[in-house]
């Protein structure tokens, strides 16, 4: 099973989340806090289930390091979803998202996924795209096919039978990816692509 915080200031909210995770046959919840009296980067959990609502998002990385972050926000406002996605989140879906939306949400970031409304996804992109053309060095074609394959949570062995090419050939693209993304992980690379509009899940 998995693992997870929930952390939300309102207590309403909070209950809320707990009882979705609560009454998911896969969700373990490790605990629940308000995160602006405690911090939460270095709780026990597998996944953090984090609503920041209207909240400001600024310090949200301190907060949540590492630890893979569904968050939810109050509205799809792309300047918010980036703000998120640089915050560190994984998964950036909406408060009015259903009981089977979340669980979805963080099963998928608990498989190095990356999750974003469908609704964000076009204005999202024209914010994301002046990053792209700023890399040093513009991914490859060829690299661009694996990373999409990448998001899509494939492993090498799948990627170098998807584009007939050897699993050898495979781990240079992604360390070539890894690099020009400044990324040190396969997630990490996605949410740097996500947040370049080089790839849209």
């Amino acid at each position: 099973m998995i693992r997870v915080t929930v952390a939300a200031r309102s207590s309403v909210v909070r209950a809320g989340l707990e009882s979705v995770v609560r009454s998911s046959s896969s969700l373990h919840l490790a605990g629940a806090l308000d995160w602006s009296l405690l911090p939460v980067a270095d709780l026990e959990a597998d996944v953090l289930l984090f609503d920041a609502g209207d909240g400001p998002l600024d310090g949200m990385q301190a907060m949540i390091g590492q630890k893979p972050a569904v968050m939810l926000l109050d509205s799809a406002d792309p300047l918010r979803v980036s703000a998120a996605l640089r915050a560190g989140a994984r998964a950036v879906i909406s408060r009015e998202a259903s009981p089977e939306e979340i669980e979805a949400a963080v099963q998928a970031v608990h498989v190095g996924l990356v999750v974003l409304s469908a609704g964000s996804l076009p204005d999202l992109a024209s914010i994301a795209r002046p990053a792209a053309e700023a890399l040093a060095e513009p991914l490859s074609d060829r690299e661009l096919e694996v990373l999409n394959l990448i998001a899509e949570g494939q492993s090498n062995k799948l990627i170098a039978h998807a584009l007939g090419i050897s699993e050898h050939t495979v781990k240079t693209h992604v360390a070539s990816i890894f690099v020009k993304l400044g990324a040190a992980s396969r997630t990490e690379a996605v949410s740097q692509a996500i947040r370049r509009g080089l790839v849209m899940l």
